[in-house]
């Protein structure tokens, strides 16, 4: 008995790790609607690859790479939770609060924001000259991370 409880439990895990596989697709179709609505009002770029993340067969994340290489991770809802692009670009600013935009521009003449990360926490960002920032909910600055 105990020998087949174990295989059965064997069993049940191997499928489950095979059925959260990640799958991919080249074009937004497959995204949320909250995450295409995202995608048109904010870059002129189109989708060029979305990789959907599952855990446990369900799906967790969606990352999205435009044709101009801008990288886009969204929530399983469509919520956009980070957004990077590349160093001769900027983050559209729809997806900056306006007091971290504010410091940036005072602190940091200059330097484009090139990633935001949305955290539980607030929100960290990269600028084009490789500084990190951190800043609380609020867009209130906490501290450099060089």
């Amino acid at each position: 008995m105990k020998k087949f409880l174990l295989m059965l439990g064997l069993v049940l895990g191997i499928s489950t790790v095979a059925s959260a596989k990640d799958t991919y697709a080249h074009d937004d179709s497959v995204l949320p609607e909250a995450a295409r609505t995202t995608i048109a009002n904010n870059f002129k770029s189109k989708v060029s690859v979305v990789k959907i993340e599952k855990d446990f067969g369900r799906i967790s994340e969606y990352e999205v790479i435009l044709t101009d290489g801008t990288e886009i991770s969204f929530d399983k809802n469509g919520n956009w939770e980070n957004v990077e692009t590349n160093k001769s670009k900027a983050v559209p600013s729809g997806f900056i609060p306006k007091a971290i935009s504010d410091y940036v521009a005072k602190n940091q003449p200059g330097a484009r924001i090139v990633g935001i990360d949305k955290e539980r926490s607030g929100y960290e960002i990269e600028l084009s000259n490789g500084v990190d920032i951190k800043f609380n909910k609020d867009g209130q600055f906490i501290r450099y991370d060089r």
